[in-house]
This record gives structure tokens, sequence and C-alpha cells, in this order.
């Protein structure tokens, strides 16, 4: 190897390694600043439940959290180990002894309603994208539709889940009405208004990505004589995803978004049933642990958009194309 080709390799290695430690420092360095900000101002923030918590009384909070839900898991596992001890003993009593496991009742801490928030924001968000994607299909290939749709599309959009809640509950009652119902009407209704709130920028946005495609593609599909359903998912779905998931990412961070004021209102377990259980409790370490919600909810939010963000990247056809 000549000297010119090692230095030239070394040079190409020493930029990349500049250029990695750019993408590290600069993030870390806004991370830090943002920090240092957080804790002064917070100092001098006094609230009637005391000092306004900064990121170290946030961390402990964090960390209580934490011991609090392994505390929980461990009650669970002996509730149940003392329920198979008496089982045990019945059958040994009697055989022929019908055995009943009561489930544990325990209080759900924190990480249990992050996951039953994920739970209802996912169930929501696919009930929405099932109905939006194939209606903004069929809008956007057919003119007439999009102009009679398109004004409904922009009406209901903006209309804030606190308006659309009150409505959701009543007919949720009066709808879902069963002795042994499979779900709580709590979850229901939380569904049923994330729903209305996200389904929107799907819709619009695959209306608009499947009227913008091309002339030429049409024009092959037409020369080839496809069926329908053959140019909906040979031509438009692939010329139209960029804008479906366009749609798709703005709609999963409206329905987390709006799943915390549903939550609240309609007292389903989860992140907003938990910050508004502890807003009313107004203890001292309430600040701090919802202060914790708030930068879990948050970067619950950026995970999701980043699962939608690599979901694109697997069945874009175009995966040259910068997506970010």
């Amino acid at each position: 190897m000549s000297t010119s080709t090692l230095s030239h390799r070394v040079s190409d290695s020493m930029a990349f390694v500049a250029q990695q430690s750019k993408q590290l420092v600069i993030p870390l360095i806004g991370l830090l600043l943002f920090l240092f900000i957080w804790e002064v101002g917070a100092k001098n923030i006094h609230t009637s439940l005391g000092t306004f918590p900064g990121p170290v009384a946030v961390y402990q909070q964090a960390t209580n959290l934490i011991g609090e839900h392994q505390r929980e898991r461990q009650k669970e596992q002996a509730f149940y180990e003392r329920q198979e001890q008496r089982n045990a003993k019945k059958l040994a009593k009697n055989p022929d002894a019908v055995i009943k496991v009561r489930p544990y009742t325990g209080k759900p801490t924190f990480f249990d309603q992050i996951g039953t928030s994920l739970v209802t924001v996912m169930a929501g968000f696919f009930f929405a994208s099932l109905i939006a994607i194939p209606a903004g299909i069929v809008i956007g290939l057919n003119q007439t539709l999009y102009s009679a749709f398109n004004p409904l599309i922009q009406l209901f959009k903006p209309v804030s889940p606190l308006a659309w809640l009150p409505l959701v509950t009543m007919v949720v009652s009066a709808v879902y009405v069963s002795k042994d119902p499979m779900f709580a009407k709590s979850f229901v209704t939380s569904l049923v208004t994330v729903s209305l709130c996200c389904l929107w920028p799907t819709l619009l946005n695959t209306a608009v990505g499947v009227s913008g495609i091309s002339k030429d593609l049409q024009n092959v599909s037409q020369v080839l004589r496809l069926s329908w359903l053959t140019h909906v998912m040979k031509i438009v779905l692939p010329s139209a995803i960029p804008m479906i998931f366009t749609g798709l990412r703005l709609s999963l961070g409206i329905a987390w978004m709006v799943l915390i004021a549903a939550e609240m209102l309609a007292q389903n377990p989860g992140l907003g049933k938990f910050v508004w259980d502890e807003f009313q409790n107004g203890s001292s370490n309430s600040l701090g642990r919802i202060m914790v919600a708030v930068l879990v909810i948050g970067l619950i939010g950026f995970l999701l958009d980043r699962c939608m963000l690599m979901l694109q990247r697997k069945v874009s056809w175009d995966k040259s194309a910068v997506l970010r």
C-alpha cells in the first residue's frame, strides 16, 4: 500500500470520526444546556406545593416510581404463591375439588399505566387507520368525492378531544350495554375519542397523495388495462406511500396527545389518569411525579414517531429517499 493511499484512508477515517463526534456532541450540548436552564429556573419558581422540581428531584421521583413498581410486583407474586399453597392443600384433602385462581387486584403502578396508555392509543390509531386509508384512497381517486368530503374533513379536523369526549361518553353509555362487557366503558370511550381526533390527518394526506399520482403512471395503468384493485395495489399505493405515512405519523402524534386528555376526563387507567390523580393528591412529591410523567410522555411520543419512520423505510419503494 502506498503512502498516499494510507494517508487518504487515515484522513477519511478522521473525517468520519469527526462527523460522528459532531452528531453526538451537539445534541449533548443542547441537552446539558436545557438541564442547566431547568435547574436554575426551577429554583426560582415557588408553588403551593413547594419549589418546582428540578432535574435531581425528578430523577429521585423516577427512582421512587421504579421502586413502587418492583414492590407491587413482589406483592403480586406473593399473592399467587399463597393461592397456590392454599389450592395445593385443598387438592391434597379433596382431589376432586374445584380450584379457582383469583386475579390480583392491586393498585396499578406507573409502568402498568404506561402499558394501558400504549394499548389504548395503538387500538385507537389502528381503528382510525383502517377507516382513513381505504376512505382516503377512494376519495383521492374520485374528484367528485374529494370535493364533497373535503369540507367535512376540514370542519371536523380541528375539533378538540374535550368537545368530542362528552358526546362519545353519552353514545358509548347508550350503545355499549352488556352485563359482561369485554372492555371497560372508559377504555372504549378513550379509544373512540382518540380515533375521531387522529382520523383526519391520515384521511386527508392519503386523499392528497392518491390524487397527486403522475399522469404517466395513470396512462401506464390504462394501457395495461389493470383492474381497479390491481391499479390501487400496483400503482396507487406505492406512489402515495410518502403522503400516507406523513398522515400516519401526524395521526399517531395527535393520538398520543389526545389520549392523555381523554384518560384524564374519562378516568380510564393510564398516564392521563396518573397525572390527574397526582394533581388531585397535592402532596409535596406530586409535582416531581407529574414531571416524570411529562418526560415519559414526550419520550414515548418520540419513540412512536421513530417506529413509524422505520416502518416507512421498510415499505417504501424508494430506498434512497431522505426520511426525517
